[in-house]
């Protein structure tokens, strides 16, 4: 009836022939490798922004080049018109918090490009390494970490000296389960995480307690994130800090004049931001030409250019999206608006499409490697040099999404959705570095024989 022959694609899919089922995956002689062929790499940490290869071999970067040869059972992604970057490493992202029952915060992130996220949670206690723990253990998409709540660090019999000895993993077992916890599950993991952060907007703390914080991050080398939207806790916080180092979260929510005007807002925080012990991030949401999700803060225009200013010189070179907005434990703004967000910051001329990429690749990963005094960051996140970990995202620039998210080597996002085999991908991150499990979800089912 049709002339034109379509024929059969035995090869590629499962089919049955002559009784007999056709395996086509069987009979790949596997690899492992992915190699993503023809995209634009941009690599700001190698300096890299050309049209090259990238192969990933298991859970690593194994060569970036040209035309990289493709063996039998390679899987091959056909990048050519994409953008292929680091990645997207959101040091500053809600996941799972408090009452988390209605929406999917992990997998909406995956989707929009996410690969490694640190979750301040609202109220995290000791015990919160372990039970996020236990759902990377279970699977989730993306590799995950967190910042423990500064009321609950103090909230033990443990003095500043132990809890010191508690973040670098030195406390002695006598005493963590005679002074913090019965719990030898809390007791062994409690040193998990990247940082501590204090709320004001959840508690406020007295002048002594935050001192004794400053001194537990600074020595212990964890970052001291701080909740930034009222100027005058900023100004409180960094005079309490007496040049140790501290970090000023989700810093464009001042500019949005909740507290007080928000040009003048934003100016207080950026001189703040200039300071030798200080850092900063901005909202990708907030900086979005249209004001990005109407769910979060909005910022003024006026405060809007202060802000690209701050990003063009260099004060501040970190974004996070602090979302999900549709979540419980809603952020400021939204994973949706990131990579719109760094593609916009390229196209205003407010940075160049490399250092708008650096945004949330290398330049996270570098100031947790300072603030932890741990190369591991470096040497593994934020990059697609031989030897990092394979986290990758490939952008498409005409629509502004996340064509596809690699994480340790699986594809776990694919046009703006998450990819459901993907979900056992994610690593647990610390200060220490990642680990694949932490080994509490696996408790109740199974114990290895050691």
């Amino acid at each position: 009836m049709y002339s034109t022959k379509v024929g059969m694609l035995r090869g590629v899919l499962a089919s049955v022939k002559e009784g007999q089922l056709l395996d086509p995956d069987k009979a790949l002689d596997k690899t492992g490798k992915i190699v993503l062929k023809n995209g634009l790499v941009v690599d700001p940490k190698n300096k890299i922004e050309e049209v090259l290869d990238v192969a990933i071999s298991g859970d690593e970067i194994v060569e970036v080049g040209k035309d990289i040869y493709v063996e039998k059972g390679d899987m091959v992604i056909d990048c050519e018109g994409l953008l292929v970057v680091p990645g997207l490493l959101d040091m500053h992202l809600h996941l799972g918090d408090l009452f988390e029952v209605s929406t999917d915060p992990i997998y909406g992130a995956a989707a929009d490009g996410v690969t490694m996220a640190l979750s301040p949670g609202a109220g995290n206690t000791f015990m919160a390494p372990s039970l996020l723990g236990a759902e990377v253990d279970r699977g989730v998409p993306i590799n995950l970490g967190l910042y423990q709540g500064a009321a609950s660090v103090l909230s033990t019999m443990l003095s500043v000296e132990e809890l010191i000895k508690l973040y670098k993993g030195e406390l002695e077992e006598e005493i963590a389960s005679s002074r913090m916890t019965r719990n030898a599950i809390t007791n062994t993991t409690a040193p998990l995480i990247v940082g501590i952060k204090d709320h004001m907007g959840h508690f406020l703390m007295s002048n002594e307690n935050i001192d004794k914080i400053f001194e537990i991050t600074s020595k212990a080398k964890l970052i001291y994130m701080t909740h930034t939207q009222d100027p005058e806790h900023a100004i409180r916080l960094i005079e309490l800090s007496k040049g140790r180092p501290i970090h000023l979260g989700h810093a464009t929510a001042a500019g949005c004049g909740t507290h007080k005007d928000a040009v003048e807002s934003m100016k207080i925080i950026i001189d703040l931001c200039k300071k030798e012990n200080v850092t900063g991030e901005f909202v990708t949401t907030m900086l979005r030409e249209g004001g990005g999700s109407r769910e979060g803060l909005i910022m003024p225009k006026k405060s809007q250019e202060l802000a690209y200013s701050a990003l063009e010189q260099g004060i501040v070179d970190v974004l996070i999206s602090d979302g999900q907005n549709d979540a419980t434990m809603k952020g400021f703004g939204d994973t949706r608006d990131n990579i719109p967000a760094i593609l916009e910051l390229a196209e205003m001329g407010v940075l160049s499409l490399s250092n708008s990429v650096a945004t949330m690749t290398s330049n996270p990963a570098r100031l947790i490697a300072e603030r932890t005094g741990n190369g591991w960051w470096i040497e593994k996140v934020g990059h697609l040099g031989k030897g990092a970990l394979a986290n990758v995202t490939v952008i498409n620039r005409e629509v502004k999404s996340a064509a596809y998210t690699i994480v340790n080597g699986e594809i776990v996002g694919f046009e703006s959705r998450a990819v459901r085999r993907g979900s056992g991908a994610g690593g647990f991150v610390s200060k220490f570095g990642m680990v694949k499990r932490i080994g509490v979800g696996d408790l109740v089912m199974f114990s290895y024989k050691r």
